[in-house]
């Protein structure tokens, strides 16, 4: 079974914030920390800590998700980050 993840990913604490979804969380963030894609805005920000995700069965939920979240206004995002995340820890070593 194929495995959806909707993600945030920061520089610092209520740093920049870029939000994604990949089939392959894990391979993605390793992107991200080594800049594989370099002319991308997480590329530019230096995005490389992983600060949330939602896990999803279905990727046309996980691509709702993601529209849904960039719509938000950025209090509400880091309210989201907070509630699961308080210390705005790395969560790449837990995946």
């Amino acid at each position: 079974m194929t495995i959806y993840s909707v993600y945030i990913i920061t520089n610092k604490k209520n740093g920049v914030l870029y939000i994604g979804v990949t089939k392959r969380l894990k391979t993605r963030i390793y992107q991200h920390k080594n800049k594989v894609h370099k002319s991308t805005f997480s590329a530019r920000y230096n995005l490389n800590r992983l600060v949330y995700f939602e896990n999803f069965e279905i990727k046309e939920d996980a691509l709702k998700r993601e529209r849904q979240m960039k719509k938000w206004n950025r209090d509400w995002k880091i309210e989201l980050i907070e509630k699961s995340n308080s210390s705005w820890k790395d969560l790449h070593l837990d995946l």
